[in-house]
């Protein structure tokens, strides 16, 4: 593992980049990988919106994706994805078909249409430009909070982010967690500043309160953004280990504990959580099945901690009714 950013990109084999505009409040992030990797992905929100996702799951013909792309937009942020491809292939990239390079980027999106940006667009949606830069834009240091597809995000209670995190597991392989952090829940133990996520915590990585020594009726009280489908928190987590896609879905599958542990609630039949995998197989020692267990077990861990972190991060947005930032009312 290299030296520690605490960011997805401690994970060798992979960039990331932010492309937004301010004026739409919306914004499109494109993981991006060094050469081809093994994925897979795990769905347990009820309303995903999710493009080429079919094809991570184990038995599938195509082994290896490009990218991965998480962005806002709702359905229209689906285009991103095709930005991201058009930059790949002109590196080059791509499942080599006689010759004809195709690009397999899958990608996951948010709904960020109501948050007061200018959503009037012409007859293109801007989502396959943003998907571009952010591919573009993708490098291994890169800024949290109001960016990319965290850009127009928010909880049930404060504005919302982008949040990454990392970690190493006692065999030596690197984690990492990165996240668009559009929950129906809320990050924060009711009304106050704490964290969920708290436990977690590293460095005071968020703030170093901790939890409450106290914990109250109303702080459990079931309190969610709306009804309706307006929600969404979309996640990648990664390691360097070599798994195989049904590893992959595995460790995709364990770092949905890491929602559950920072958001409340999650998974729910008005939102569209979703958790990708992705191995770069850049650590030279094979992993055993403690290893995966392991891994697994961080990249929870690692989750929780980013979706704190792209709360704690976030700026709240300029229009009248937006959600406010976790620094705006809480930070002494």
């Amino acid at each position: 593992m290299r030296a520690s950013k605490n960011l997805i990109t401690d994970v060798t084999g992979l960039r990331v980049g932010n492309a937004a505009s301010a004026a739409l409040a919306s914004g499109v992030t494109a993981i991006v990988f060094d050469t081809a990797v093994r994925a897979s992905i795990a769905v347990h929100g009820g309303a995903p919106g999710l493009r080429d996702t079919a094809l991570l799951a184990p038995g599938m013909s195509v082994e290896k994706i490009d990218a991965i792309v998480l962005s806002g937009g709702s359905a229209f942020g689906l285009d991103a994805m095709g930005g991201a491809q058009a930059w790949l292939r002109e590196q080059g990239r791509g499942y080599d078909a006689r010759g004809a390079k195709v690009p397999i980027v899958p990608g996951a999106i948010l709904f960020d249409l109501l948050n007061g940006g200018d959503k009037h667009w012409k007859r293109l949606p801007p989502y396959w430009e943003l998907g571009y830069e952010a591919s573009v834009n993708a490098a291994e240091t890169f800024t949290l909070g109001t960016v990319g597809a965290g850009y127009g995000a928010a909880t049930a209670n404060l504005k919302g982010g982008l949040g990454s995190a990392s970690a190493s597991t006692s065999s030596g392989f690197a984690v990492g967690a990165l996240v668009a952090v559009n929950a129906i829940g809320s990050a924060t133990v009711g009304d106050r500043p704490n964290f969920w996520a708290a436990p977690y915590e590293r460095d005071a990585e968020f703030g170093g309160l901790g939890m409450p020594v106290w914990t109250f009726a109303e702080d459990l009280a079931f309190k969610i953004k709306g009804d309706t489908h307006e929600n969404t928190t979309i996640a990648v987590v990664a390691t360097d280990a070599a798994l195989d896609k049904a590893a992959c879905e595995r460790v995709a599958v364990m770092a949905h504990d890491g929602m559950a542990r920072a958001l409340r609630p999650a998974h729910a039949p008005m939102d569209g959580d979703v958790v990708f995998a992705a191995a770069t197989a850049r650590h030279a020692t094979p992993p055993t099945a403690r290893d995966l267990a392991e891994i697994g077990a961080l990249a929870a861990d690692c989750l929780a901690r980013a979706i704190a972190r792209g709360v704690y991060e976030a700026k709240s947005l300029p229009f009248p009714g937006a959600a406010p930032a976790w620094r705006d009312k809480f930070a002494l």
